[in-house]
């Protein structure tokens, strides 16, 4: 079997010194992929779990249309979901459209003019930026009155405590928490530190809202940021919890009123989550949340590997190849640009969708520098699917995320390193 497997990969492009190097890698890996798979199937129970008791039914799987009143999978998967999170309510929407446009919809409906927004992790993520007014755009919280403050985390990636008190006045209305790292290369935030945080903000104004950007984060650990204190747990289903099944999609799990209010703001005061129909993508909806725990399983055995992987030549990783694990991505930082380029055209060459496409760089809507992405998806933009994207911008780094089955995250990550080889920019000798 194993000159079998030799011969496909050698047919997929992989080099033996490649292949024999990442096979190397793995040997240590076995105790942590156990560990893993151990969470995995501690995630699939309390999915499981969610859909009995919320009496998840076969009708639940079809769609409606029109107003979508009493549509009964919809209403089920979002019980289903505040089950999963420990809230009160939750909006799970295909009108949500992305995990950016969950965001601000939770951020503009508990948001009034007036009101300031406050970000005690650093810089959100680009496309937030045009969202709250950091950059200028049309219909952003700034122009909505809104203003926002934000203390930067310290060097070593902890909160600064006494800053974000002092940042703390009558006019703070909201904190928002992101919880992955975003184009930076800054470590994630664990659930623990993120109940930490909210505990610290909460003593000193109990009625301030803490919304947690759960984007990449959902099923990596056994608690999401319900269990800690956040008000509002948001994300996109085109990441870990659509499972890659899931087509278009975003949640909000919360407070029933923040909820309620973002019900109002997705379609109309009055109407709320009364209508939305679901047409036709409940059965994705629901066996993509199925799968959810064990597909994320796959893509952080794939930033694991990945990690161990580039860290062994020489390259910085973010997490690094022994830290504990809090989202799906994983950052390694090349240096210059023609390392990002390569490693993204080799994510794209081991694609099942869009392999024969070159990924370069361009002039992406809602970011402030040229991005390269690579995804092959038979959803598009799926980043639970494998991936990887980067700024081209210093310190040039690139974001690897994703893989729907461990093998074609292993597949990813050995054509991204033959890519590097093929460029020049990682000798033989370094793989040997």
């Amino acid at each position: 079997m194993e000159n079998f497997l030799k011969e496909q990969y050698a047919e997929l492009g992989i080099s033996k010194a490649v292949l024999d190097f990442g096979d190397k890698i793995l040997l240590s890996l076995k105790e942590r992929f156990a560990h893993i798979d151990e969470i995995a199937e501690y995630n699939q129970l309390k999915v499981i779990h969610a859909m009995q008791k919320c009496r998840v039914s076969e009708a639940c799987l079809s769609g409606t249309t029109g107003y979508g009143y009493n549509d009964l999978g919809r209403d089920t998967l979002e019980q289903v979901y505040a089950e999963i999170f420990h809230a009160e309510d939750a909006l799970v929407r295909p009108q949500i459209t992305c995990g950016t446009h969950a965001l601000a919809l939770a951020l503009m409906s508990n948001l009034r003019p007036g009101d300031e927004l406050l970000s005690p992790v650093g810089k959100p993520y680009d496309t937030l930026e045009e969202v709250i007014g950091i950059r200028a755009s049309k219909g952003s919280l700034k122009e909505y009155g809104i203003s926002y403050r934000q203390v930067d985390l310290l060097p070593d990636g902890g909160f600064n405590y006494e800053a974000v008190r002092a940042a703390i006045h009558e006019k703070t209305k909201l904190v928002t928490i992101q919880r992955s790292k975003g184009y930076q290369t800054r470590p994630t935030l664990s659930v623990t530190q993120i109940g930490e945080l909210i505990h610290f903000i909460k003593e000193i104004r109990p009625d301030i809202l803490c919304m947690v950007d759960n984007c990449y984060g959902e099923f990596v650990e056994t608690i999401e940021p319900g269990d800690v204190g956040a008000d509002m747990t948001v994300g996109s289903l085109i990441k870990n919890p659509g499972g890659g099944l899931a087509p278009i999609g975003g949640y909000i799990a919360g407070k029933k009123e923040c909820v309620e209010n973002a019900a109002y703001r997705l379609t109309s005061p009055g109407l709320g989550k009364e209508v939305g129909a679901s047409l036709g993508v409940m059965s994705s909806f629901y066996q993509g949340l199925f799968l959810a725990p064990t597909v994320t399983a796959s893509a952080l055995k794939g930033a694991v590997f990945a990690a161990n992987l580039f860290e062994r030549l020489g390259f910085p990783v973010i997490p690094n190849g022994t830290e504990s694990r809090h989202d799906i991505i994983q950052a390694v930082t090349f240096g210059k640009p023609e390392g990002v380029i390569a490693f993204c055209q080799g994510i794209q060459a081991a694609a099942s969708v869009d392999s024969f496409v070159t990924p370069e760089p361009w002039d992406m809507p809602g970011y402030d520098s040229q991005v390269i992405m690579a995804a092959g998806a038979f959803v598009s933009g799926s980043s639970i699917e494998l991936s990887a994207d980067g700024p081209i911008a210093p310190p040039y780094a690139v974001y690897f995320q994703g893989g729907l089955t461990w093998p074609h995250a292993k597949l990813g990550i050995l054509k991204a390193l033959q890519s590097l080889a093929d460029s020049g920019l990682i000798s033989e000798n370094a793989l040997k």
